[in-house]
């Protein structure tokens, strides 16, 4: 199935097993930058480095089973499915003694990557699925308009319009009567018109719920039609394309990502200038990986801010849950803490699940001079 919403990571995230480890499985599928080849050489040395990986690890009989049927299952689907996919990614989740299996296919190529940990590792999905908005383009002129769905980064027709609008006229009757009187009427005609096309919109959002606006139409247009927008559609309201409602799909589709595109990422440099500006004039955030998992385990952040991809070893408390980069016994229960494969991947589940926003930046940012993770605070250091 396809990555479309957070609740798909809320369902992995609550699975886990008190007995068997889970296979988390990821694949750069993308066939626009490899061919058939590279891809299947990319699934066997994954699964020749799980094979070795398995082989060092101190399991029980039970465990090492399960994990090793992961892999054959991996290898069964990658050898029926990929080529026949179309997509970029491929996430695959496999705890065989538990009979549990999930495939995803992603909008982007993730890191290539095969884990043996207790819960599934999410960390991709969730920084995949904060790259995308769910957008209307809507694209409209006197004579049509058209509503369209974006999201990761394909596009689908939702509604569209035709006007009434009587064309235009030119002067004539005495003295321009006649032609000032059908000029009104055609005024009259698009008021109607851009009143239903906003309704219409207002409407859609109430069905769809989608995140931003971007808007297609002559200037003329734009501050006669901006009106009868919705509140809160003007709040979503995020930018104009130049494309027409005549244009084709893949035309509309592509201007739409490259905006997104270039929205997130100045979303992206506002987020870390403003964590910036918070530190150097001490007040609520803090800055690199210990300090950090600290104020995650008091339950003090309330945005954690990462570099896409970065990881490093840590330790967990099985007890507590409480996260740390090196103590062997947790300093709020005493009992001895276990390794982290990635304890940054085990502060993002944290968070998400204390109910904090998670932002992945795109390096290289500034981000990367103070740690490559931070976080806003819910109180002041």
């Amino acid at each position: 199935m396809k990555l479309l919403t957070r609740d798909q990571i809320d369902v992995l995230s609550r699975f886990k097993s008190e007995k068997y480890l889970t296979t988390s499985f990821f694949l750069d599928s993308d066939k626009s930058q490899k061919n058939k080849k590279e891809i299947q050489v990319a699934v066997k040395n994954l699964l020749t480095i799980g094979r070795t990986r398995l082989d060092s690890l101190d399991l029980s009989k039970e465990n090492r089973a399960s994990l090793c049927r992961d892999l054959d299952k991996i290898n069964e689907y990658c050898s029926q499915n990929l080529s026949s996919s179309n997509s970029q990614g491929l996430a695959l989740f496999s705890c065989q003694g538990e009979r549990f299996w999930q495939d995803i296919h992603l909008p982007h190529p993730p890191r290539n990557r095969i884990l043996f940990d207790r819960n599934p590792y999410m960390r991709p999905l969730s920084a995949i699925l904060g790259k995308y908005r769910h957008i209307i383009a809507f694209l409209f002129d006197r004579r049509e308009a058209r509503w369209y769905e974006v999201f990761m980064e394909e596009i689908k027709l939702l509604e569209s319009l035709t006007s009434d609008v009587p064309s235009k006229v030119k002067e004539g009757g005495f003295e321009g009567t006649q032609a000032k009187r059908i000029e009104r009427h055609i005024e009259a005609h698009l008021h109607d018109y851009f009143k239903k096309a906003a309704q219409t919109t207002f409407d859609l959002f109430k069905k769809n719920h989608f995140d931003w606006i971007f808007l297609g139409c002559e200037d003329k247009y734009f501050s006669d039609f901006e009106p009868f927008l919705h509140a809160y559609l003007r709040e979503r309201l995020k930018g104009r394309l130049k494309a027409k409602p005549t244009d084709s799909c893949d035309k509309i589709l592509r201007e739409s990502v490259d905006l997104e595109n270039r929205l997130n990422k100045a979303e992206e440099d506002e987020l870390v200038r403003r964590l910036v500006a918070e530190l150097e004039s001490g007040g609520r955030a803090v800055s690199g990986i210990k300090e950090t998992l600290r104020r995650l385990n008091q339950v003090e952040v309330q945005n954690l801010i990462v570099t896409h991809n970065f990881s490093a070893e840590g330790k967990i408390c099985p007890r507590c849950k409480f996260l740390y980069l090196e103590e062997l016994l947790c300093p709020n229960c005493q009992v001895k803490t276990e390794r982290a494969l990635d304890v940054v991947d085990e502060a993002i589940e944290a968070a998400m699940k204390k109910h904090a926003e998670v932002r992945h930046i795109t390096p290289p940012s500034k981000l990367d001079r103070y740690g490559k993770i931070g976080a806003f605070l819910r109180y002041k250091v």
